[in-house]
């Protein structure tokens, strides 16, 4: 074990990870006051909910900008700088981008935790960074009370090249690239009811960069893409929704089939031992008037799929005729849990989610 893990990073932290992410509601309202994008070279603003900003240099050349930051999600250090990496790197392979730098941001109680623990953050960073190809190149620090830490991403794609969350098509498959779970799975080792060892798979998941699914999305010419993190599986799925319903003037909705989506069995395990993250509930409960459970559906369940994701994988809109052959490079890429978890349908209401 490592010596930094006697130090139990999640005991600083009020919430874990993207859990600790502002409510749906709130962060709208929040929003709610900027103003509409007035400049032609933001290709993707904040209108849209996706995933990064996305500003054209040239006509070959645009920018992918995205910032994501949060509190400890592991007790390990050099897991959670690792997890935060990856985390924030997902935002610029969602987008179809390369990534080409990244700066840090550090908030820390050095009082209580010192320099030592945060340099070994910082390395797990650098070395996610480094399997990206980039490096981190500086960054800002605050003393705080509470530790968190992150990354500013930034990227570049051809300006006719971005992926982004509002194009669904009507008849599209949709395909998720990684388990779901790590809130309900990471909220009960923060509890204490699960060591650094148990939770290795979900580790190992939220450590893994989303560059294959992304190489796999862009080889195959997938136009709409979101990662699932904070949000949950149902709220970023809502995001595409409604954002593909406004660009293609159709109401759009989707069919999951709950048997496919794949799950860790720990996450299983707690969420029906009652263990669940405040982050979940809240996704639940912001979602809940556009879901229609076509299944008998345990509260439990219904909390699971709306488990607030850390580093989680992609969510693809793909057309159907494209669907196999691209679960077949994705498990190739070493992917094994990509699934086809339902499909976009024509809807009376925009966004709505029927669970089979």
């Amino acid at each position: 074990m490592n010596k930094h893990t006697q130090i139990r990073l999640t005991e600083f932290a009020k919430s874990a990870g993207c859990a600790a992410k502002l409510g749906q509601a709130d962060l709208k309202d929040a929003l709610s006051q900027l103003p509409k994008n007035l400049d032609k070279n933001l290709l993707v603003g904040h209108s849209s909910s996706d995933d990064a900003a996305v500003y054209r240099l040239s006509d070959n050349l645009a920018l992918v900008e995205t910032v994501d930051i949060f509190p400890p999600v592991v007790d390990d250090p050099y897991d959670y700088g690792r997890i935060a990496a990856a985390n924030a790197l997902s935002d610029v392979y969602a987008m179809g981008a390369k990534p080409i730098s990244a700066l840090s941001f550090v908030a820390w109680p050095v009082d209580k935790l010192g320099t030592d623990t945060l340099r070994v953050v910082i390395s797990g960073a650098s070395d996610i960074c480094e399997k990206a190809g980039i490096v981190i190149a500086g960054g800002h620090s605050i003393a705080d009370d509470e530790p968190k830490f992150g990354l500013f991403v930034n990227g570049t794609v051809h300006p006719n090249e971005i992926k982004s969350n509002d194009r669904a098509k009507l008849g599209d498959a949709l395909i998720l690239t990684k388990k779901i779970g790590t809130g309900i799975v990471t909220s009960a080792a923060k509890k204490g009811y699960l060591n650094q060892t148990e939770i290795k798979e979900v580790v190992a998941s939220m450590t893994t960069l989303n560059d294959s699914a992304s190489k796999v999305m862009c080889d195959s010419n997938i136009q709409c893409a979101t990662d699932v993190t904070g949000f949950g599986l149902l709220g970023h799925l809502g995001n595409m929704l409604s954002a593909s319903s406004e660009l293609s003037k159709n109401k759009l909705g989707a069919n999951i089939n709950f048997e496919e989506i794949p799950f860790f069995e720990l996450a299983v395990h707690f969420i029906n031992q009652g263990s669940c993250p405040t982050g979940t509930k809240r996704n639940l409960d912001f979602i809940q008037d556009k879901l229609r459970y076509k299944r008998k559906m345990t509260e439990a369940e219904k909390l699971l799929i709306a488990d607030a994701q850390t580093s989680g994988g992609l969510l693809l809109s793909v057309p159907k005729e494209k669907c196999m052959d691209l679960i077949t490079e994705l498990r190739k890429e070493g992917l094994e849990s990509s699934s086809i978890i339902g499909e976009i349908v024509e809807s009376e209401e925009v966004g709505s989610i029927k669970i089979f």
